[in-house]
């Protein structure tokens, strides 16, 4: 069991940051398998995928200056976007730090403009969380 958990934890946290990775697709298998509690899946799914959002905040905090580079973890265009989007509606874009395209580079501008990291955990845990429960709640529905 501990491999799975470990398995699951790397891949929401690689997830959470510029590599490619799918850690739903491991939720589900996980889920499928049934040897494993799904609230004890959840919670690892959703610590791996915080701190890898926690590294994007670093990122966009600490070495703003190289976001012209193309190992940057957001391309210019996101993080326009992500940039427009955390203005209009603040802090509270946050939540929505799970979506694709625009979540990653959110965490990373969330880094760029200061935001607070105890605020930044609990918004982007609320709606890693919230992802990770409604997948989990509609996996459990398929498998039965």
């Amino acid at each position: 069991m501990a491999a799975e958990l470990a398995g699951l934890f790397l891949a929401a946290l690689v997830a959470a940051t510029i590599l490619p990775a799918q850690s739903e697709a491991v939720l589900i298998a996980l889920i499928a398998r049934g040897d494993v509690p799904v609230a004890l899946l959840v919670a690892v799914a959703t610590a791996g995928n915080v701190l890898g959002s926690v590294v994007n905040w670093l990122l966009g905090r600490f070495i703003e200056r190289w976001r012209d580079r193309r190992w940057f973890p957001a391309s210019e265009a996101s993080l326009d976007r992500a940039q427009r989007w955390y203005r209009r509606f603040g802090r509270w874009s946050l939540l929505f730090a799970w979506l694709p395209v625009v979540g990653d580079p959110l965490t990373v501008v969330a880094g760029m403009l200061r935001e607070p990291l105890p605020s930044f955990l609990l918004l982007v845990t609320i709606g890693k969380l919230g992802r990770y429960v409604a997948l989990a709640l509609a996996a459990k529905g398929l498998v039965g």
